[in-house]
């Protein structure tokens, strides 16, 4: 017998059934108890046995007689999803390699950092071997039989051929107008990182571009600080 849903009470059938909280939900009925958006296995925090977004989440300190399983268990998932935890293990795996999950803006900018140090220290090491042979080459003792440099000859007819070309001026291209953005503008009131791949993560402040309202939860916009397109939570945005 299909069970009941926690919220609304109608029959809940498998296909759109989710279990959490020992209750069964409509996935449409998993809401915040405080602004109804709607939540996902992700992004909701439990208190009571309710569902709770992360800026409506009661804040709550747990005593030593209040830490039951469940509590634990919600402290822990709370402090994995913050801020704090994630810098924390961004430091400590910082040097180990990069995985596709972990590819952020900020890891990015260090990956191409990094290669562009490798490929400095690649040209000084190759300058140095240069100047190695080059020692070595005078250091040998010359014989009656004239040697061929075959190097030597290579590189003069390369710099006969790197004769220098006639530059032709080349007038500056006329700028290009930028569209006009479509849809309404918000600013973030709260941090935000995604839960899904159609989301997008935000920082307090960051402008938001592009707004559409997909429905009373969720909107769908482009922050305009990394570019990044898809849907955002719209209790954690403010219209400009």
């Amino acid at each position: 017998m299909n069970p009941s849903c926690a919220r609304c009470k109608k029959i809940v059938y498998p296909t759109e059934k989710v279990n959490c909280l020992d209750k069964f939900w409509h996935k449409a009925c998993f809401q915040c108890e405080v602004c109804k958006m709607t939540l996902n296995m992700k992004n909701y925090k439990g208190y009571d046995k309710k569902p709770y977004c992360n800026a409506h989440y009661p804040k709550s300190s747990f005593t030593a007689v209040a830490d039951t399983p469940e509590n634990l268990r919600l402290k822990k998932q709370s402090k994995l999803q913050s801020q704090v935890q994630y810098k924390e293990d961004f430091e400590k795996n910082k040097g180990k390699g990069f995985s596709a999950v972990a590819n952020t803006p900020e890891l990015e900018r260090i990956k191409k950092n990094q290669e562009l140090v490798s490929n400095i220290k690649y040209h000084e090491e190759f300058e140095k071997s240069k100047g190695t042979s080059a020692a070595a080459g005078e250091r040998r003792p010359s014989n009656d039989i004239p040697q061929y440099n075959v190097q030597h000859e290579v590189h003069q007819g390369y710099q006969q051929r790197q004769e220098p070309q006639p530059q032709v001026y080349t007038p500056p291209a006329a700028p290009v107008a930028q569209p006009p953005s479509i849809g309404k503008r918000y600013r973030a009131v709260y941090d935000y990182a995604a839960a899904d791949d159609d989301e997008i993560s935000f920082l307090d402040g960051d402008l938001i571009i592009d707004v559409q309202q997909i429905d009373e939860g969720w909107m769908y916009g482009t922050v305009e600080r990394t570019g990044d397109t898809g849907m955002l939570p719209a209790n954690y945005v403010e219209a400009v």
